[in-house]
């Protein structure tokens, strides 16, 4: 922003603020808009140490996480896995009767979850003495926002602290019949009172693949079509490799290296795709269309314009490390700041604002990122892959276990996947760990706490693990680990 843009800001504001002179202006020590993982957790730890604090929200109490995206389509992940075990009930001593699906009874279980989820949240807030205005809040100054209730209301909020929460939403492109098409996103198709007959899938990432194997497992055909060269490409290859196996023995169909060009048909009846594969031309139809690539901020309609917060080349807020905008005493936090798109991330942000309004150091510079994929069998990753630490010309010493030697999958019969982690070469920390199997999310806890404790491997090699254990495993996998050479 220039100084011209900035002046203009300036003057914009004198403006607002004359006219608003007369004007009921309620005044709070901290406004947080959106009530995302970040946002809800700053509004009760700030309003329970007495700032008088206000959350403004537009439509999810908790955000998107207890409502439509990770607690909901994990409790249709365990439906989808109960199903799938359903299917092999004869192996464990029990006569099947009747194995039809019922998706509205799995919507069913799924929304008397979110309900008790938001009843939750609501007592919080309740306890914890942060006010919640349901409304769509909009800036009309640095920070001054301006809510408008769904009575038809409105109210004009000020503080001197501002946290901007308010998350992402799923990205649907400009490809020509895309739009027109009405195509689903994970939002939707956590509502579905109809299995899909055919449902394709764009976008082989984290959404599109939990939802690939969800939908084929509740009795839809699914296709799975990724523009790039194979699933979850910026992973290590023994991962997409695994994942493809694993998908098409499901009867999954994949189709990679695909540029999509043009949609036709309405989803929910009937749709075709028409991308380009290999220098061809080619079509697929289906009667469901889902999107799942990639997300977008929301920071558009919000009144950023007004604020002098400058925002990046795709729209999330522009903000340091320790999440302070461009403006002083207005933070951003989660999604919407660009910080990668996990809860437990936003968790973190969280924090971050917290200690930095106390006076402490804490920031987002160096934090270790655990991902987890809640497919069957997870996929779990903290640290560096093979790919990164290549890319960045980091030496290492690779220990790798099957996942069948970990012998509680013997007595689960879940015995696919590998577990790997990458040994720094200079001395004895793990760099990088990957979990492709059964329980890999809980696995990766005690290997992230050495890791960010800089407890050296053989932390975890000489531990007593219970038997058996799935964690037991890893006292198998680091000892395997080469002596470092002096």
């Amino acid at each position: 922003m220039t100084s011209n843009d900035m002046n203009i800001v300036v003057s914009a504001q004198v403006e607002i603020d004359a006219g608003l002179a007369s004007a009921n202006i309620e005044s709070y020590d901290v406004i947080v808009l959106g009530s995302g993982e970040a946002g809800k957790y700053i509004a009760w730890n700030l309003a329970s140490s007495g700032k008088r604090t206000a959350l403004v929200e537009r439509r999810y109490i908790g955000g998107s996480c207890p409502n439509v995206a990770c607690l909901p389509s994990k409790n249709f992940v365990h439906s989808a896995k109960v199903i799938h075990t359903a299917e092999h009930i004869n192996s464990y001593g029990i006569h099947a009767v009747d194995s039809r699906v019922d998706i509205t009874v799995i919507r069913g279980r799924k929304r008397a979850m979110v309900d008790g989820l938001v009843a939750m949240h609501q007592d919080r807030f309740a306890k914890s003495g942060a006010e919640l205005i349901i409304g769509h809040g909009k800036f009309i100054g640095a920070k001054t926002l301006k809510v408008d209730l769904a009575e038809g209301s409105s109210r004009t909020l000020k503080a001197e602290t501002v946290v901007i929460s308010t998350g992402s939403r799923s990205f649907i492109d400009a490809t020509p019949g895309l739009v027109e098409a009405e195509p689903l996103t994970h939002v939707e198709a956590l509502e579905l009172d109809e299995v899909p007959r055919h449902l394709v899938i764009l976008g082989g990432g984290y959404i599109g693949l939990e939802f690939a194997q969800i939908m084929r497992r509740f009795g839809s055909q699914v296709t799975l079509v990724e523009r790039n060269s194979r699933l979850l490409h910026r992973e290590d290859e023994d991962v997409s490799e695994l994942l493809l196996k694993i998908f098409t023995a499901e009867g999954i169909e994949i189709v990679t290296g695909a540029r999509l060009k043009e949609v036709h048909g309405l989803s929910g009846q009937s749709v075709t795709i028409d991308f380009e594969q290999d220098g061809e031309l080619r079509a697929l139809k289906g009667t469901h269309l889902m999107v799942a690539a990639g997300r977008v901020p929301n920071t558009f309609g919000i009144g950023l314009d007004t604020t002098g917060i400058e925002l990046t080349s795709q729209g999330f807020v522009h903000v340091n490390e320790y999440l302070e905008t461009t403006v002083p005493g207005i933070f951003a936090a989660g999604d919407c700041a660009g910080s990668p798109q996990f809860t437990h991330i936003a968790f973190d942000d969280f924090r971050v604002i917290r200690d930095r309004l106390s006076g402490l150091q804490r920031s987002t510079a160096g934090r270790l990122v655990p991902s987890c994929l809640f497919v069957d069998p997870e996929l779990a990753r903290i640290g560096l892959s093979e790919v990164e630490a290549k890319q960045k010309k980091i030496p290492y010493r690779l220990v790798k276990l099957a996942m069948k030697a970990v012998l509680r999958t013997q007595t689960t019969g879940e015995t696919e996947g590998f577990l790997k982690a990458l040994i720094s070469t200079t001395d004895d920390t793990i760099i990088g760990f990957t979990a492709c199997g059964a329980s890999s999310g809980e696995m990766m806890a005690p290997v992230q706490l050495a890791m960010s404790a800089k407890l050296p491997y053989t932390v975890l090699r000489d531990s007593i693990f219970a038997h058996p254990t799935f964690a037991e495993g890893l006292v198998y996998l680091f000892s395997q680990t080469p002596t470092l050479v002096a």
